[in-house]
Parts: structure tokens; C-alpha cells; sequence
């Protein structure tokens, strides 16, 4: 059994918008075809069924931590990074149940949110069953960090782990510049396979370009407090991403948050690394720093661009179609760029376009319904997943 199903606009997204153009869809969600409204009118179809809105493949939600779901509301807003991971670590511990229960809510909301697929940081095994059982599309992104520790027991747990996950997807990857030592990133590369794609947090704080540009500020205050000695990658007058960059592997490699990347970076990492994508997590970047990215920088056609979310610790909802809404209202992108954004370029980047990202004959990307008006999105919360 099939469905015909019509609004004011398909947004196919990897061709033009179509005005009262109908979707052939299968029982299994298949896109079995495409129809305008004059061919749909020609093919004498019947039993369509109409919506108000726009209609729009599945969002892809390219940065999530499920693992800290359960941190709800327990953090404040806007203390900046470093004061936020201090909270992350003395919050962080709750039992099993607790923390399964909350990441299966918010595994159950992203589904309502209409996200179809979900690349996930995770420090441990606990989310594999959620996910196993989840509607959801998950790769797994097992989070390495340390300052001046042994590497090899760091490894062998992530390796552990990595392949525990299987037969879910998963790769092994560094957390962030300022927490993972050059050694360790040897280690990585060491670990990581050709089929891998990759992930690291950058240049989500101010603090992060002073500690690699001057060897100060907060992040140096930390190394301090946890009597670690600075390294000669501290104060180089180079920034974090010339620092961690050089030294990941070439596969395809999502930078997450850029919060304060430049124009400057963005060559620098063009030129040195041909398989990047850049995250984008507005929500979350308003929720810890108060700011958000030179979202203009990354017009440039040949920039991927991703969405994600962050964790329910830094945002009050796991909505992609929220992360657009404050995108075009307070960076005025366009909603046809956005799109682009949430669907296939983060289907793409996790390896899935030849089943999520764009409405195109042979996919299963989902359907969802969105209210616009005049190319505005009208209310955040209101998608409605359709299948």
C-alpha cells in the first residue's frame, strides 16, 4: 500500500522546490516518485493526501551526546566552556536507569523532532542498546581525550568499546585540541581504519585559540588545577585548529562548533585537509558562550555545512528544525541553505546519502511537515513527522 501525499512545497532539496507537487511513498517509506502538480493532475491520482506547509526529507543531526541526556536542565546557562565542562565532570555520574531512561527520551523526541539519523559522541558502551533498538540512524563517535597520560590503556578501552558497538557504526576520536596530547593523537591515527570517519570539537571558546596563541588563559588555569605541565604547543602563536588539524587522519572529518573560527582558519583547513565538513550547534553555542559562529563565512558553496544539536546539558531541546529557526533569525541564512544543512550534507558526511538527506526515487530519508511562511520557519517545535 502506497500514500500520496501534497503541500504548498516539496523541497526535494538535491533539485528545485515544487509547488503542489505530490510524493509517491511507499508502506516502507520508500520515495516511489515525484510528481508537479500538472503530472500528478495527468496521472488522474486520487486518494492525495493534503497538507499545509512544506514537506521535507528527514533532518540529519550530525552531533549529539546522548550519554549526557540526564543533564537536563542541571547546568547553567552561559558560563562559558570551561566553567561548563568543570560542571559536566561534577555532574555527570547518576545510575544506569537514570541515565538510560533519558537518553531513551530524548532518543524518542529526536524521532518526533523528525530526525532520521544521529552521529553521536559516546565515553562508554551504555547507549548501545537504546540505539540498537532505536528508529533512529546512529554512528557511534567514541571520544578519546588526555593531557600527559599513558596512551596505550586509553586506546585499548576505546578500541574496547569501538568494536563493542558493533554492528552499529562507530569510530575512535579525539575530544578536543586542548585535551588530547600530540602522542595521543599518534595513537589515533594509528587506530583509525580507511572506512572511519572522524570528529573533534574546535575553536568552541575563546579560551581555546589563547591557550594554543599565548599559553594562557582558562584552559591553562585548568592544566594548572589538574597538575598538568604545559606543552611547546601552548603558546605558539598559532591557533587551535593549525595545531590539532595537521595531525588527523585525511578520512572525512566533521570540525564541530567553530564558534570562533575565522576566514583565515577556514583556508588554512581547506588547504591542508580536503574531506571536512563543518557543525554548526547555534542552540548549544548560545547556551554556554552566549555567541555564535561568522555563520556568513560559511556560505561559500564549496564549505559542507552540518547541523547538530549538543547534548540536553547545553540546549532545551534535540531539535534540528530549532538549530535552523535561530540560524535564519539571527543570521538571516536562507531557509533552501539551511535545508541543505540538515539533510544531505549530513547524510553525506556520515556515509548514508544513498538512503537519507534529499527526496529522490529508491531513498527511505523520512517525510516530515514544517510550517513556512514567506521562506520563514514559523514555529520551531512544530514539524510533524509524516513517516
Amino acid at each position: 500500500m502506497h500514500r500520496y501525499l501534497t503541500a504548498d512545497w516539496i523541497f526535494p532539496v538535491t533539485s528545485a522546490p515544487i509547488a503542489n507537487g505530490v510524493l509517491q511513498v511507499s508502506s516502507t517509506g520508500e520515495i516511489l516518485a515525484i510528481y508537479t502538480e500538472s503530472e500528478a493532475a495527468e496521472q488522474q491520482i486520487n486518494d492525495v493526501e493534503r497538507f499545509e506547509g512544506v514537506l521535507v526529507p528527514g533532518f540529519v543531526n550530525t552531533h549529539c551526546h546522548l550519554e549526557l541526556s540526564h543533564l537536563f536542565g542541571k547546568i547553567p546557562e552561559q558560563t562559558g566552556l570551561p566553567a561548563f565542562v568543570r560542571e559536566i565532570v561534577a555532574q555527570r555520574t547518576a545510575s544506569d536507569e537514570i541515565v538510560i531512561d533519558a537518553m531513551k527520551a530524548a532518543d524518542k523526541a529526536m524521532y518526533e523532532n523528525g530526525i532520521v539519523a544521529v552521529g553521536d559522541i559516546s565515553n562508554q558502551l551504555i547507549s548501545k542498546d537504546v540505539k540498537q533498538h532505536s528508529s533512529l540512524y546512529y554512528h557511534t563517535f567514541v571520544e578519546v581525550f588526555g593531557f600527559n597520560k599513558p596512551s596505550h590503556p586509553i586506546m585499548d578501552d576505546a578500541i574496547r568499546i569501538r568494536d563493542s558497538y558493533w554492528p552499529l557504526k562507530a569510530s575512535i576520536v579525539p575530544h578536543a585540541p586542548y585535551s588530547v596530547f600530540e602522542e595521543l593523537f599518534k595513537y589515533i591515527e594509528k587506530e583509525t581504519r580507511p572506512i572511519d570517519i572522524l570528529s573533534i570539537h574546535n575553536q568552541e571558546t575563546l579560551a581555546e585559540n589563547e591557550f594554543f596563541e599565548r599559553g594562557t588563559g582558562d584552559f591553562e588555569a585548568m592544566y594548572q588545577r589538574m597538575g598538568v605541565p604545559k606543552t611547546n604547543a601552548h603558546g605558539t602563536g598559532s591557533n587551535a585548529i593549525h595545531y590539532h588539524l595537521p595531525q588527523l587522519p585525511k578520512n572525512r572529518t566533521l570540525l564541530v562548533h567553530n564558534t570562533f573560527t575565522s576566514k583565515a582558519d577556514i583556508d588554512f583547513a581547506s588547504a591542508h585537509h580536503k574531506e571536512l565538513y563543518w557543525c554548526l550547534c547555534p542552540n548549544a553555542n548560545l547556551y554556554i558562550e552566549n555567541n555564535l559562529p561568522e555563520v556568513m563565512l560559511f556560505l561559500d558553496p564549496q564549505i559542507k555545512v552540518t547541523l547538530g544539536t549538543d547534548s540536553l546539558a547545553s540546549n532545551h531541546q534535540l531539535s534540528i528544525l530549532a538549530e535552523m529557526q535561530t540560524l535564519q533569525q539571527q543570521k538571516r541564512v536562507p531557509f533552501n541553505e539551511l535545508l541543505k544543512w540538515a539533510t544531505i550534507n549530513g547524510a553525506c558526511f556520515l556515509g548514508i546519502d544513498q538512503q537519507y538527506g534529499s527526496f529522490e526515487t529508491g531513498k527511505t530519508p523520512g517525510v516530515n511537515l514544517v510550517e513556512l511562511g514567506a521562506g520563514q520557519i514559523i514555529k520551531s517545535k512544530n514539524v510533524k513527522r509524516l513517516i
